[in-house]
């Protein structure tokens, strides 16, 4: 065992502490990595707020990159000194999802076993199974996803989670593809990497909608060709205005409330695909669409979880494209912080600041 410093939430709303965290020894299947950099994702301040579950306290930070340290028995393709990318999908390989040929819907990904604690022993609950606002973390060897060392830390480490969410919300669950209109709504983190995902994947028309204007400047230089400010505005109305009068063939809900999302329902072209990205707290309702509008429409309601990633796939070809120049994982990253300044880094999420802050190592 060792003793590592990590950001830990004792009670719901509560502010963050900086605590001293124990660190068992891998265990069969385990994996030791220790964390270069991890960045301030809104699930996090979900687990601080108790809008995930109330298995208090919580070891916070998952969108992580780090160096592995040590693995433990029976661990195959994975060895010390591997530079990876945490993710909360370790696929099992024997679930009836893994068994048809779909792992990136595996229904039975799994943890450490062993459990991080305080330094009194009490046992922490680590956020989507990792925990990495920790200087190191215990996690699952299949959490880990090898990728060029050469990578910037602070850069892929979003790939664990946000950028990822976002990227396939687009390109795996929405299929955008060449040729297609797109309209993401909502534009942090999340909804800025649907923009990317849709530029990446050759969509012709990109509309971004919040009631941000610094965050629609930001959305242009991801990509977006046209933007909509909703503040005053009906974006529905907006969309079918930029979309000949049909709406676009794929709307993307990345805020995740009842309004945003019957906003992407009827935003979207005959035939067209809502994807919901943004997640919402569990008292919210899907709002009051007639039946008939359902099946008249068409196309395909979908939610997009992880962005219906295979790690093992995904996470290395991001890598490269971002090492060619052709995905700009640095424009997330607004700003560096130290693990002291988590809770100041939640409180900027909520004026819009920033997409993304990093802590480093």
């Amino acid at each position: 065992m060792q003793q590592v410093k990590g950001v830990v939430a004792r009670a719901k709303g509560q502010p963050v502490t900086v605590e001293t965290i124990n660190i068992p020894d891998p265990g069969p299947g385990e994996a030791v990595v220790k964390v270069q950099a991890c960045g301030v994702c809104h699930t996090d301040l979900h687990y601080r707020e108790g809008g995930i579950n109330d298995e208090f306290p919580f070891l916070l930070g998952h969108e992580a990159a780090g160096i592995v340290e040590s693995v433990g028995d029976g661990v195959t393709g994975l060895e010390a000194g591997d530079f990876v990318v945490l993710n909360w999908r370790a696929v099992c390989g024997s679930c009836r999802a893994c068994h048809r040929g779909e792992p990136w819907y595996c229904f039975a990904t799994h943890n450490a076993t062993q459990k991080m604690t305080l330094e009194d022993g009490t046992e922490l609950s680590p956020a989507l199974g990792i925990g990495s606002f920790a200087e190191k973390t215990l996690v699952a060897a299949g959490q880990c996803t090898k990728v060029d060392p050469s990578a910037r830390a602070a850069a892929v480490g979003l790939l664990g989670c946000g950028v990822m969410a976002g990227l396939g919300a687009a390109i795996n669950t929405g299929n955008v593809s060449r040729g297609k209109s797109v309209a993401v709504i909502g534009c942090g983190g999340v909804g800025m990497a649907a923009i990317a995902g849709s530029a990446l994947a050759g969509a012709s028309k990109i509309i971004a909608v919040d009631i941000d204007d610094t965050k629609l400047e930001w959305a242009r230089s991801m990509g977006a060709t046209d933007t909509i400010n909703s503040k005053g505005i009906d974006p529905v109305a907006a969309i079918q205005a930029l979309t000949d009068g049909n709406g676009a063939d794929v709307v993307i809900d990345a805020v995740g409330r009842p309004e945003t999302w019957k906003q992407a329902f009827y935003a979207r072209d005959l035939a067209g695909t809502v994807v919901l990205v943004g997640v919402p707290t569990p008292d919210m309702k899907i709002p009051d669409i007639p039946l008939i509008d359902v099946f008249g429409r068409g196309g395909a309601l979908k939610s997009s979880w992880y962005g219906d990633c295979l790690p093992s796939r995904d996470f290395p070809m991001l890598v490269d494209l971002y090492q060619q120049g052709r995905l700009d994982l640095d424009a997330f990253v607004t700003e560096e912080i130290g693990l002291g300044d988590v809770e100041a880094a939640f409180e900027k999420m909520h004026d819009g600041s920033v997409l993304r802050s990093v802590v480093v190592f």
